[in-house]
């Protein structure tokens, strides 16, 4: 144990030492496993804002839930003399908490299915979660909050804020099977799960657990570097307990201090395009080529202007009223400015030479795509 607390204190001071990623910020944990959950539930107590019970147009198992749910208390009603507007049939959705425990409180997700306009001021109905094989995990009741609204009145007029059919119920869920990888098997080493996967940051993990480690072994018994992490592939480094963690709670002490090193990580060169909002982000890797851009924009503007023909006399039978339309269009093209930017160039670079040119964020994510044809965008190029 009197090793074991060496071991952590020179690991947390050699991670005070940098100022890269924490491991637990970019890596988890293998065994930390979470289950994904679902249920069908009935959020009640809406102001009016539920689901319709309109066979033609309401949500027909909205009124055979709320059926079933009375006759489970012994009331018998007719499912056509029910009106639900005060409940809402919801999907439920979350994972059950990483090392949670029987009784371990969690959030759960609601999402309406029927024609509700808002959940806002909805408790929902006890609910069980199970995972894809069909097994029951977890049960959920509580409040739902909304953090928006959705108001329609008599006269038609419309308020909205936010998305008012998804809401969440805070702690609402209970575990009650515990999750898996609860206890730590001393014999086998443990893994760590890289949310990035990329083969230099892999290397760096393993490098700075191996360096720590090693400048511990050389403190305590003067024997050689004892490597105890090593890379597997991209997104996964291993991690051998070492043969002095004999209990659990070492194993934890261990893992912990693990965790609190600090890493340089590597990020890819990526440029990420919204075409739908006009949205372009970068990252600071990106780097392109010697390239030579001209824009110009054209615009046409084709205008209808209705003309009305009436008879030559008043009230004539003899003649017809028609409308005829004259067409009229505009062609206006600006005059397209050249620039050339030099070798390496970077985000700061690229963006002021883009804002002197004076172009909006379409006519730059028209470029993006050009420089990425032309071969000079040493980046990758997503576009959602």
């Amino acid at each position: 144990m009197k090793r074991s607390a060496i071991l952590l204190g020179i690991l947390l001071i050699s991670g005070t030492l940098y100022s890269q990623s924490r491991i637990q910020d970019i890596a988890r944990v293998e065994n930390a496993y979470q289950v994904d959950l679902v249920g069908y539930g009935l959020v009640i107590g809406l102001n009016g804002t539920g689901d319709r019970a309109s066979r033609s147009q309401g949500a027909v198992f909205t009124v055979q839930s709320v059926a079933n749910m009375l006759e489970r208390f012994g009331i018998t009603v007719d499912q056509n003399q029910l009106r639900t507007r005060n409940a809402a049939a919801v999907m439920v959705t979350t994972q059950t908490p990483a090392f949670g425990r029987i009784g371990t409180r969690f959030d759960a997700t609601v999402s309406s299915l029927g024609d509700a306009s808002s959940l806002e001021g909805g408790i929902l109905v006890m609910t069980p979660l199970l995972s894809r094989d069909g097994t029951y995990y977890a049960s959920v009741q509580g409040p739902v909050t909304v953090g928006g609204y959705n108001i329609e009145t008599m006269a038609g007029e419309m308020s909205r804020k936010n998305h008012a059919q998804v809401g969440r119920v805070p702690g609402g869920a209970i575990l009650e099977i515990p999750a898996r990888g609860q206890v730590f098997d001393l014999n086998q080493p443990v893994r760590y799960i890289l949310n990035e996967p990329d083969f230099v940051t892999a290397s760096r993990i393993s490098d700075r657990i191996n360096q720590t480690i090693g400048e511990l072994n050389a403190l305590i018994s003067n024997t050689p570097e004892t490597w105890i992490a090593r890379p597997l592939n991209a997104g996964v480094v291993e991690v051998s307990l070492p043969d002095s963690i004999t209990r659990q709670e070492e194993a934890v002490f261990f893992l912990a201090s693990i965790e609190t090193l600090f890493v340089e990580t590597d990020i890819d060169a990526r440029v990420v395009i919204n075409e739908r909002t006009g949205t372009i982000v970068a990252g600071g890797n990106v780097r392109i080529n010697e390239v030579m851009i001209s824009h110009g924009s054209l615009t046409i503007h084709i205008r209808r202007t209705p003309v009305i023909s009436q008879p030559t006399a008043p009230f004539s039978n003899a003649g017809r009223t028609v409308v005829e339309y004259m067409t009229e269009t505009t062609i206006q093209e600006s005059q397209g400015n050249a620039a050339v930017l030099p070798n390496t160039t970077t985000v700061n670079e690229l963006a002021a030479g883009l804002n002197e040119l004076g172009l909006r964020p379409r006519d730059i994510i028209a470029i993006f795509q050009a420089i990425k044809q032309a071969g000079a965008l040493n980046a990758k190029l997503i576009i959602m």
